[in-house]
């Protein structure tokens, strides 16, 4: 990755509600707000004792300096009023995407925005091994959800890419199934601000990930973003 350090630009669904940016190139780069490491290598935080943020993970930071990155996203929100408006700036309400899904479910997405290119071992990213051994080219897309209090978003299984999420704003959990019905529920991985469970799939075949049925279940009104990886052919 080339450019000038510390190269920064708004992502596609940043407005007066939610701050959003990307920053490419990083060198002790001082972040107020959720970071999320959208790279393949481990990066730290200064502090009294350096920490870590793996890759394909996120960290709460206060004004702390990340000390060197390829590209992080930073996520915050900055205005608490009428944040539930999102389908008044531009979002879309996701039964207009997805054939369908429940009228009554009030689960809305925003712009997806691509954010480069990226070299990663997908057995690696699913933690079905520890170090990269044969990495293929993926091309990182990045969306924000939001739901109000207690909304089932949808139990489902099937993915064309890999992915993990970050929770940016409220309390929700993503939760695995043995089937398509919520009673059959054997996994709740609690979400808070700031943390991004680990991935839920593993690899099946060359560009195939094998999901368990899984849900987005907001507990109280919700932000969180999709981090996705989409192979490039």
């Amino acid at each position: 990755m080339t450019g000038a350090t510390n190269d920064t630009r708004d992502l596609c669904f940043a407005d007066n509600h939610l701050s959003a940016i990307l920053v490419e190139n990083v060198e002790d780069y001082h972040a107020d707000g959720i970071v999320v490491n959208l790279s393949t290598s481990t990066i730290f935080v200064e502090g009294e004792v350096d920490t870590p943020i793996q890759p394909w993970r996120s960290a709460r930071l206060h004004g702390k300096a990340v000390r060197k990155a390829g590209r992080i996203a930073v996520l915050k929100i900055e205005n608490l009023e009428n944040l539930g408006g999102v389908m008044l700036r531009g979002w879309h309400w996701f039964g207009s995407i997805y054939d369908g899904f429940p009228r009554e479910t009030p689960l809305f997405m925003s712009s997806i925005d691509a954010v480069g290119a990226i070299e990663e071992d997908p057995y690696a990213f699913t933690r079905e091994r520890t170090e990269p051994l044969e990495t293929q080219q993926f091309e990182i897309k990045l969306k924000c959800w939001w739901s109000p209090n207690e909304t089932d978003c949808f139990i489902h299984n099937e993915h064309p890419f890999l992915e993990v999420h970050t929770q940016i704003h409220g309390t929700g959990r993503m939760q695995k199934f043995r089937e398509q019905n919520a009673d059959t529920v054997y996994e709740d991985v609690i979400m808070a601000p700031g943390f991004t469970h680990e991935p839920f799939c593993i690899v099946s075949g060359k560009n195939e990930w094998s999901y368990p049925w899984h849900r987005y279940y907001t507990d109280r009104e919700s932000i969180w973003l999709a981090i996705e990886l989409h192979p490039v052919d």
